[in-house]
């Protein structure tokens, strides 16, 4: 029998070998001593995991409290390394164990393109079935810039080259000579990364987060992107094309990308209408930048003579027009006649001066010198494309069908999935900004309407009514406040961006906090008195902008289809909708709602809103796509993509599918191109098994399963207000027992971590500050606090019916994603560690109770879980993560006793500042190797 020891031996392998060569790195740099402290920290804290000894417990705090604040960086440094080493060697294990899948012809990963697609086909879908549903599908992952990210791109940089080289190590000749070389280069670069400053010495602005997204475009999407076509293309020949040559299914270029970074300006001052243009420009010079070096390539293998293969045809390449367009006439006429000697090169040439015409441009906005478009630019990404399918065309023509779909088809597969954009930047500001614009702008512009005093029927209506009349314009204002000239700013960049980069430059105006229609409407009258909606001459209406209503609380989710409907009802609004194509995007927040009555309760109410949101758009004639707010961690939406995508109520994913990806998820998806496709297919497969209900009937869900996870949902919630409503002093010690307050002084993201300084409610915290607070310090209770009340109290008021509940865990995608969601943050608990956390707090006797009724329900939940789920421990749920989590747990050990140590130094307000202060850089860097360890923060 095969155990998970045997199973990973050789990933076991790779983590020792790391830690080897961190350690030799250690010894020579840092000394003996700080090498031998790591060891001993290391050693007394995996021999307590196996056995409590308070006598060398006492002894290992004593050694953390006799450190000085120079040995506590170096110390807490290499813990962090270790856990990076160990990220890549995993990440690298599950990419060598997918290869070695593909190289043995076994059935593939359930969510490759080939076990998707194969299982269609088994299922008995036709081929038009499948290309009808690739027809409609729409994959946009939206990056994010929330501060969870505590990695600098020169660390990823650095790691990225040892994830390299394991591929390196990997191979069957690197032995004797080959891999000490190798096994130097790690080391080095292991070497480079401890002299490397981990922790950003200054707050990242708004511009170095605009570049950081850039980053993973160049590091691993560009390169991955093509690749997972090609993949999604032989999964469909292999099991439909072959069969059936005379009916192929083509793939269209499905994946789309977003971004937030930048436009996002909800609770950040920092995003201004000046960085969202060059959060525009940068990307649009990102892409076309790509296309340029790609065109470089090509022209290097596309050297055809004219002479050789005079079957070419440069009409039809019109290369005479490029010429005459482009000056290069002469240099192409032999004898009076135009004869291109390489044509292929020749429309290349062209192809790169007219992306340089382009490129120019986007510098001259970047440059805040604003100049025309060079009429011998490409004016629209569909120009470029089409000289793009006349050179495939061509190929194709004269039978050179390999090289036609080489390099050029990925270019190809790039131009049409990142245009002039590269990103849809979302503009996202909260709902009261817009309310105050538009009252101060109609004390102006319609003095006779006192919107602020108006019903929520009224403000819909009045709204309606000026933009169909259309009269109102941004430029008759005077004398706004700061914050309503920036608002109207803002649309006016975006009309601008519009008219002179590309219509796909920007996607949604999300609007946070929708609390009723009005709240939407706002936001279309602000567009219309900047142009960006309104009437043609025609009188038919025009929208350049979409707006996506964010609802976030657990209350706002319950109202969602009462303001939607009110919307669809307002003939200003549908007919604006119809001229954006018939399709409406709704945002679901995922982390405020969490927060706000606990995981359960916000899964269900999530479930419970996206299916009244089908139901209203289906009535109106409306196309929906759902927009997931999720976060990186289970507590915030997150957790595996696929299994994710799965989990949605059934039916409501109409082929198009967006979500966010926050925070430390970017780097760990989208550093290494090889992980990225990973990520990429899964989630495409995904949301193709999510869509097919478009194409094949499906059976429905049992209501009597909806109707166990209703009754949960509610015992749950109950619950998790009963501890953070209802519990006296529990925000005094989250604020207390967690590093909350000294994540703000942190340099890892632009926008500020709180609300309301000094404030500590619920209300006041940040969703993600919340989140990483209760990781760091291990009680991870957002993600199951009040789960597993819920399933005992079910049990105890369903007698005999408790294989239901295992029955729904392997039955249904729905209820097996939270159970295991649940799993993993369980995992990532750890209660002994939270206890000592707990003593931070100054009122010892308020804080054992806090942490005592933390504590039962943690117990109560691993024990509700097990039991559902029929297994023995927790690992067994999750072999991969519970085994990943055991192997950290003796390290995180070590990193949580010197950040409650350090902690405790820091805050003690009887020692002069001076001396407190010196302890802060270690406690930063604790806070880096613990969100390393765990392989998340908020």
């Amino acid at each position: 029998m095969t155990t998970s020891k045997d199973k990973d031996k050789a990933l076991r392998a790779r983590v020792r070998l790391f830690g080897n060569l961190l350690g030799e790195v250690l010894r020579e740099q840092a000394g003996e001593t700080v090498f031998d402290t790591v060891e001993s920290l290391r050693r007394g804290f995996i021999h307590l995991r196996k056995s409590h000894d308070e006598a060398l417990y006492q002894q290992l705090m004593d050694e953390i409290e006799g450190l000085d604040a120079d040995s506590l960086n170096l110390v807490v440094r290499a813990y962090g390394l270790y856990f990076n080493l160990v990220n890549i060697a995993e990440e690298d294990y599950s990419h060598q164990h997918r290869r070695r899948q593909i190289r043995r012809g076994l059935r593939l990963w359930r969510g490759s393109f080939y076990d998707t697609i194969r299982g269609f086909q088994r299922e008995g879908m036709t081929p038009d079935q499948l290309q009808g549903l690739l027809d409609q599908l729409v994959y946009m992952p939206v990056f994010t810039a929330h501060p969870t990210e505590a990695k600098r791109r020169t660390v990823m940089d650095l790691q990225r080259r040892i994830f390299l080289l394991c591929g390196e190590l990997d191979r069957p000749e690197a032995t004797g000579v080959e891999r000490e070389r190798l096994l130097d280069e790690v080391k080095s670069i292991i070497l480079a990364l401890l002299r490397t400053n981990e922790v950003r010495t200054t707050r990242p602005e708004v511009a170095d987060e605009i570049r950081l997204g850039m980053y993973y475009f160049r590091t691993s999407i560009f390169a991955a992107v093509p690749k997972a076509y090609r993949y999604l293309e032989r999964a469909v020949n292999l099991n439909f094309n072959e069969n059936h040559p005379d009916n192929p299914v083509k793939v269209p270029s499905l994946f789309k990308f977003g971004s937030w970074i930048g436009g996002d300006r909800d609770g950040n001052p920092y995003v201004t209408h000046d960085v969202t243009i060059q959060a525009v420009c940068l990307a649009s010079e990102t892409i076309i930048n790509e296309y340029l070096d790609r065109i470089e390539t090509l022209k290097r293998i596309l050297t055809h003579s004219l002479q050789l293969v005079p079957e070419i045809d440069c009409q039809q390449l019109q290369l005479k027009t490029d010429a005459e367009a482009l000056d290069m006439l002469e240099r192409n006429t032999c004898n009076g006649e135009f004869f291109p000697e390489e044509p292929y090169r020749l429309k290349l040439r062209a192809i790169r001066q007219r992306l340089r015409y382009n490129l120019a441009y986007i510098h001259s906005e970047l440059d805040r010198k604003p100049a025309k478009l060079d009429p011998r630019a490409y004016q629209s990404k569909d120009a470029f494309l089409d000289d793009l399918y006349r050179l495939r065309d061509s190929l194709t023509g004269i039978g050179d069908h390999l090289l036609a779909e080489g390099d050029l088809k990925d270019l190809i597969r790039l131009a049409e999935t990142f245009g002039w954009h590269l990103v849809r930047l979302d503009i996202r500001q909260e709902s009261t900004e817009h309310t105050e614009t538009v009252t101060e702008v109609l004390k102006q512009l319609a003095p006779d309407v006192d919107y602020a005093n108006l019903s929520e029927d009224d403000r819909t209506r009045v709204l309606g009514e000026l933009i169909e009349a259309g009269n109102h314009r941004a430029d008759s204002l005077s004398d706004l406040s700061e914050k309503s000239r920036e608002v109207i700013k803002v649309l006016e960049v975006k009309r601008q961006l519009i008219d002179h980069i590309s219509r796909e430059c920007f996607g949604t105006y999300v609007i946070s906090m929708t609390h009723s229609a009005s709240h939407v409407m706002e936001v279309m009258y602000l567009a219309s008195i900047t142009g960006l909606v309104g009437k043609n001459e025609a009188g038919e209406w025009f929208s350049d902008i979409q707006v996506s209503p964010l609802f976030e609380t657990i209350e706002d989710l319950k109202h969602i289809e009462h303001v939607l409907g009110r919307l669809f009802d307002n003939p200003t609004y549908r007919g604006l909708v119809s001229a954006s194509g018939d399709l409406q995007e709704v945002m679901l927040g995922y982390s405020d709602s969490c927060k706000d009555g606990g995981s359960l309760a916000s899964t269900w109410s999530l479930y419970n809103a996206q299916k009244r949101v089908i139901r209203v758009t289906r009535e109106n004639g409306i196309e929906c796509r759902l927009f997931h707010g999720r976060g990186g961690t289970v507590a915030r939406g997150g957790g595996p993509t696929h299994e994710s995508i799965l989990s949605l109520p059934q039916g409501t994913v109409e082929g198009q599918i967006k979500f966010t990806e926050q925070g430390e998820v970017l780097s760990s998806k989208y550093s290494n191109n090889e992980t990225a496709i990973y990520e990429l297919t899964m989630g495409a497969t995904g949301l193709m098994k999510a869509a097919r209900h478009q194409v094949v009937a499906e059976d429905p869900v049992p209501p009597d399963y909806e109707q166990v996870v209703s009754d949960l949902a509610r015992f749950g919630e109950e619950s998790y207000r009963d501890l953070t409503d209802h519990t006296p002093f529990f925000f005094h010690y989250f604020h207390e027992a967690t590093p909350v307050r000294e994540l703000g002084l942190l340099n890892i993201g632009s926008r500020p971590t709180s609300r309301k300084k000094g404030d500590l409610s619920k209300a006041s915290v940040r969703a993600i500050p919340w989140v990483f607070g209760w990781s760091q310090s291990r009680h991870t209770l957002p993600a199951w606090y009040g789960i597993g009340s819920a399933i005992k109290r079910w049990r105890e008021e369903n007698p005999g019916r408790e294989d239901v509940l295992h029955e729904l865990f392997e039955q249904w995608p729905f209820f097996h994603s939270v159970l295991r969601n649940t799993q993993l943050s369980l995992t990532k608990g750890e209660m002994n560690i939270a206890r000592e956390y707990a003593g931070l707090v100054s009122d010892k006797e308020q804080a054992e109770a806090v942490y005592d009724k933390i504590r039962s329900e943690y117990d109560c939940t691993v024990e509700q879980l097990l039991e559902v789920a029929h297994a023995q421990n927790l690992i067994e749920i999750d072999e991969y993560i519970g085994t990943s989590m055991k192997r950290r747990n003796p390290y995180l050990d070590v990193l949580n006793h010197i950040q409650i140590t350090l902690l405790a130094r820091h805050r003690d307000e009887s020692v002069p500042e001076g001396e407190r202060e010196k302890w802060l850089p270690p406690l930063l860097r604790s806070i880096n190797a613990i969100a390393a360890g765990m392989r998340n923060t908020g």
